[in-house]
């Protein structure tokens, strides 16, 4: 499973951070590796630099193998939350998709 990073101008991800986000996916997500080819993180600011409640943002668009892809999007004050919430969405939309392929 590939993971993709990207980000508006109001974010610069250092490596240690990205390493962070990549094994927060991996941790999340890893029982549906092979399910999955891709994992793309789309992380913003909703407002730039003014300070605002759940004004992060993070979606999660996973690619699945012979299906159309799947996106989730959470917000949240910090992009720590953003991203925990966006990845428990999408491990339930998996967990959903995985219990359907496993019936047919």
């Amino acid at each position: 499973m590939t993971i993709q990073l990207n980000t508006d101008k109001n974010l610069t991800i250092h490596q240690e951070y990205e390493e962070k986000i990549k094994g927060a996916i991996t941790d999340g997500l890893g029982r549906f590796d092979d399910l999955l080819t891709r994992i793309e993180v789309h992380l913003s600011d909703e407002n730039g630099s003014k300070d605002g409640l759940d004004d992060k943002r993070c979606l999660l668009e996973a690619k699945i193998v012979g299906k159309e892809p799947i996106a989730v999007t959470n917000l949240g004050n910090t992009y720590d939350l953003a991203l925990s919430g966006a990845i428990s969405k999408l491990k339930s939309k998996l967990e959903t998709i995985a219990g359907k392929l496993k019936t047919h």
